[in-house]
């Protein structure tokens, strides 16, 4: 198989899928309104709610939701063969994550831009308000560790990545002065500068690795995981405008110029599959996701396909700042599929490294022995880019040497592979922590909310102690468990946990639905909930049984304890909703009437 026709194939799926589905997601069953003033005008208080240039919002909405999900998840898939996760990614991008998140965002808009919780409370009451706050809050959590995860395993003790990284945030902190003070509305002037300055920062990066300032810039796991949850507190706290939106902004279209980047790479050089459509893992014992195709492929890819991390943002930042109601489509479905294109083309990069490579960079010297195979291009890799690429762990080493692989067979580019791997080391660390620090911010939303209800002043915004309180004890939380755990315990736990948020989401969509556009428009969110919910409650199970319990030691009796409390969670969630879609379908059916559109918030 050559890795055009996966692409291709992706490009074509999407564009019929935007141009038709979305439209019909949109005028049929949200009859959406663009004359209709966005929370981000009626409560603009320039700090939280304040309407936004479509292109730079699109920018950070698609920051915000395309984490490691999309880059890690199907490197990490690869295991089980290309065509499962490629299958996953184009069916659930379209028809669950897409659609997903268009409705979460449509919703909060509608209710004056409150988070997944509180329209839950508003839909289904309050036992499924503070059930799903619970739940929603402990995700979120986990989400972040998973993400942050991925970061420390790339950046550990290398001074390059670590040097071009930390730079951005100076970079977007300028940017953000120089778009909202010095030079209001010149969003693509301020563009330029930003993106120069950042690809600056990579060629810098060289130099000083090689220089005595090296030092400087290397930093153990456990250092960065403190420096990073010291981040996403400052990213919460600072004003939108000055850190989040312009380094979300910076880092989307670097992604989405690398992306195309990556695209002309493989139109350029052609290069075949290397993995085989279907491993020998498939039917389970996979040696870097302990599990079988299904239910691992769905919650490994993750934000790939469909992600309930998207719901937080699709209820948190962007609905607080979408300027028209008829920019919905463009950010709220046309992000997720900018997301599949990222599944896809990480996808491609990890499936045209030899197996033995793959392999080699994801496990352990002992794990890779067990296997049989040997490597075949890593050990001159290794020495080209100047960094040890074995034991690895995590997706992100493997996408980036794919990526670099790619690029670097570009005629003239061989002597520039050095730079073609940090600068995918750099484009993968600016995605995921866009997610980072937007994920905090959105958890500081949610913790504030629910401390509201015991003590009024959480409620206000602009309460400065309740900002800085909050934000520092989610960062406390996903800090100390990025501390304690690893890839094999704290990946699939995030999987697992982003797809029972979706699963949550779906069902919270399929009520909204009902009762705004009537039961037979719900099956667009009821369908993809019939396939998710057995899916994460199953690879939830399995987590326990297969991967906690058997490691006999207190992380994996904290992480099943952890998962059986999700599935209750979702459990008290999925009943507490089909009880009320039994009521509206009754109620319906009794008054004959179809229920039609309604204002919610004036």
């Amino acid at each position: 198989m050559n890795a055009i026709t996966l692409l291709i194939i992706t490009i074509l799926v999407f564009v019929l899928a935007y141009r038709y589905y979305a439209v019909f997601i949109m005028a049929k069953v949200l009859s959406f309104d663009p004359e209709r003033q966005t929370p981000a005008h009626f409560m603009n208080n320039g700090y939280d709610y304040k309407p936004m240039n479509r292109w730079v919002l699109f920018g950070h909405h698609f920051a915000a939701i395309s984490g490691a999900g999309p880059l890690v998840g199907p490197v990490l898939a690869a295991q089980f063969g290309y065509l499962p996760g490629f299958i996953w990614i184009l069916v659930g991008s379209v028809l669950a994550g897409a659609v997903h998140d268009v409705i979460i965002l449509f919703a909060s808009i509608r209710y004056g831009g409150h988070s997944i919780t509180e329209i839950a409370r508003l839909e289904l009451g309050k036992t499924a308000g503070w059930t799903t706050a619970v739940a929603v809050l402990f995700i979120v959590i986990t989400a972040l560790t998973g993400l942050a995860m991925v970061v420390v395993n790339a950046l550990a003790e290398s001074s390059w990545a670590m040097f071009t990284i930390s730079m951005t945030v100076p970079i977007a902190i300028f940017i953000g002065f120089y778009m909202e003070k010095l030079r209001p509305g010149r969003v693509g002037e301020a563009s330029a500068i930003g993106v120069a300055l950042v690809l600056t920062c990579v060629f810098l990066g060289e130099p000083l690795a090689r220089s005595g300032f090296a030092h400087w810039f290397i930093f153990s796991r456990p250092q960065l995981s403190v420096m990073l949850a010291l981040y996403g507190a400052a990213a919460s706290i600072l004003p939108v405008w000055l850190l989040l939106a312009p380094r979300d902004y910076l880092s989307s279209y670097m992604k989405i110029g690398t992306i195309a980047l990556l695209a002309v790479g493989i139109v350029w050089v052609r290069p075949d599959i290397q993995a085989p459509a279907f491993s020998r893992f498939v039917s389970g014992g996979g040696p870097i996701i302990p599990g079988a195709v299904w239910p691992y492929v769905c919650i490994t890819i993750a934000c790939g396909a469909i992600s309930g991390f998207h719901a937080l943002v699709s209820s948190g930042t962007t609905p607080k700042l979408i300027s028209s109601e008829a920019d919905i489509k463009f950010i709220g479905y046309g992000a997720m599929l900018m997301e599949g294109v990222v599944s896809v083309m990480a996808l491609i990069a990890a499936t045209v490294l030899a197996p033995g490579d793959y392999f080699a960079i994801n496990l352990s010297p002992a794990a890779f022995q067990k296997l049989g195979m040997d490597t075949v291009n890593l050990s001159q890799m290794s020495a080209a880019v100047g960094e040890v690429l074995r034991d690895r762990a995590g997706g992100a080493v493997s996408l980036a040497v794919g990526m670099a692989q790619i690029f670097s067979s570009v005629p003239g580019m061989r002597h520039l592979l050095a730079y073609w791997y940090h600068f995918a080391i750099m484009f993968e660390t600016l995605f995921i922590l866009t997610t980072i620090d937007a994920g905090t911010r959105i958890a500081r939303y949610l913790l504030q909310e629910i401390l509201a209800h015991a003590y009024q002043p959480f409620s206000d915004a602009g309460w400065w102690p309740g900002v800085i309180i909050t934000s520092l004890m989610v960062s406390a939380s996903w800090g100390w468990m990025l501390l304690t755990g690893n890839v094999s315990t704290i990946w699939p736990m995030f999987g697992t946990a982003n797809q029972l948020l979706a699963t949550i989401a779906l069902a919270l969509c399929t009520t909204f639905i009902i009762d705004w556009s009537g039961p037979r428009y719900a099956l667009v969110t009821f369908i993809p909930f019939l396939f998710m919910l057995p899916t994460t409650v199953a690879a939830g199970l399995i987590n326990i049984v297969a991967n906690y319990l058997p490691r006999r030691d207190m992380q994996g009796y904290i992480n099943a304890g952890l998962t059986v409390f999700m599935l209750v969670l979702v459990a008290i969630i999925t009943f507490i909703s089909v009880r009320e879609w039994l009521r509206l379908l009754k109620a319906i059916s009794k008054s004959k009437i179809v229920p039609c559109p309604r204002s919610l918030v004036s």
